[in-house]
């Protein structure tokens, strides 16, 4: 089944732009994605990414820039013949074929005779071995979405693409599909290019993911290393939440920064700072800082800590706690805490200091908007989000 990972299957887009009218939704794109990765292109909506996919799939037409699969040209190439095939979120099956007739509607299409042992086998590689006969009616979303997936799958394209495969699902049923996807890409090896708006997906699933907005990528790189250290506000909102706190840089001891927080000296790690002079955003994740009791909780020697907040709610969230602390400049921080039940919650009106380690910090440029990709204050405020 392992046939893509030996095709030399690498995506390449060099300097690609779509234009609509005078709007550009991508813009002069260059992107190159291994054989056999599991990539995610992640963005809000109007970012340009499901334009992109549509690119690569023959479905829109390049204003300019040049597409190339295994090193060959495929802009010229029509839809169907491009080694390609794309799973869309609605599925796209035929509701009056039955599940075997589904899967196996591409191989009769190029005049393949025997089509029952690779329907059978690619059935069984999407869990769906016993269904061959049902129609996609008799079907839940899941195991509809599974049939598409088999569908693409059975045609052996060199790249598979997926435009929000998931968006359909429940939330619990998509945590599973997630899984699955996952599951199945590492057994066929094929590359998979993912277009998604939802953080949680991209990165529990993608090898790499590349975050788009306003038709260009922002940043790219394996899952964890982007929501450790964004390069831009806007890829530290999306991806998750992050706290930002105006500062200004002092001085270099070393590898660290010395950073001034309202008054409160705290350190960076040069290598997490895309600026090293001026004005920046100090960032930390709200899952790295710890609570204590304003003035009776002492960090170690390498803690950052801000004093004097004071807590302006509490939010129990089930295996966590999410804690809104104001700080005396009038800004509210927030602190997730895992419910392990070591100690007491803290109250509203609780006076508080926030620690974390040095190394958790990074340093944004202060002239990007602190609340780029930041949808939750978008929606309160009407803001755009990209």
């Amino acid at each position: 089944m392992a046939d893509g990972r030996s095709a030399g299957a690498d995506l390449t887009l060099t300097g690609v732009t779509k234009r609509f009218g005078g709007f550009a939704a991508v813009d002069d794109l260059d992107l190159e994605v291994a054989s056999g990765q599991f990539f995610a292109l992640l963005g809000p909506s109007g970012c340009g990414k499901t334009t992109t996919l549509r690119m690569v799939a023959g479905l829109e037409e390049p204003t300019a820039g040049t597409i190339t699969i295994g090193g060959d040209d495929i802009g010229r190439l029509k839809p169907y013949k491009r080694p390609v095939n794309t799973v869309f979120q609605n599925y796209a099956l035929f509701p009056h074929l039955n599940i075997f007739e589904n899967v196996a509607f591409g191989l009769r299409r190029r005049g393949v005779k025997d089509v029952k042992s690779q329907v059978d086998d690619m059935l069984e590689l999407v869990e769906l071995g016993g269904y061959a006969k049902r129609r996609p009616a008799q079907l839940s979303g899941g195991q509809q979405q599974r049939v598409a997936l088999a569908r693409a799958l059975i045609n052996r394209p060199q790249v598979l693409l997926l435009d929000e495969p998931l968006g359909a699902l429940d939330l619990k049923l998509r945590r599973q599909m997630q899984i699955e996807l996952k599951r199945i890409q590492t057994e066929v090896g094929i590359t998979f290019i993912h277009v998604t708006h939802d953080q949680e997906e991209a990165m529990t699933m993608a090898d790499t993911v590349a975050v788009m907005n306003k038709g260009v990528i922002e940043q790219m790189g394996a899952p964890a290393d982007l929501y450790d250290n964004p390069a831009t506000t806007f890829v530290s909102n999306f991806l998750g939440q992050s706290n930002l706190v105006k500062a200004s840089i002092l001085d270099t001891h070393g590898d660290a920064l010395v950073v001034d927080v309202q008054g409160t000296r705290i350190a960076a790690p040069v290598a997490r700072a895309r600026r090293t002079d001026g004005q920046v955003w100090v960032g930390v994740r709200p899952e790295k800082v710890f609570l204590g009791a304003a003035g009776v909780e002492e960090g170690s020697y390498d803690d950052n800590v801000l004093p004097s907040g004071t807590v302006t709610d509490v939010s129990f969230i089930g295996v966590s706690t999410q804690y809104l602390v104001k700080m005396p400049w009038g800004q509210e921080l927030t602190v997730f805490e895992q419910n392990t039940g070591a100690r007491e919650q803290f109250r509203v009106g609780d006076k508080v200091d926030l620690h974390w380690v040095a190394a958790h910090t990074f340093l944004l440029d202060a002239d990007q908007d602190a609340h780029a990709g930041d949808e939750t204050y978008a929606a309160l405020s009407g803001a755009p989000t990209a």
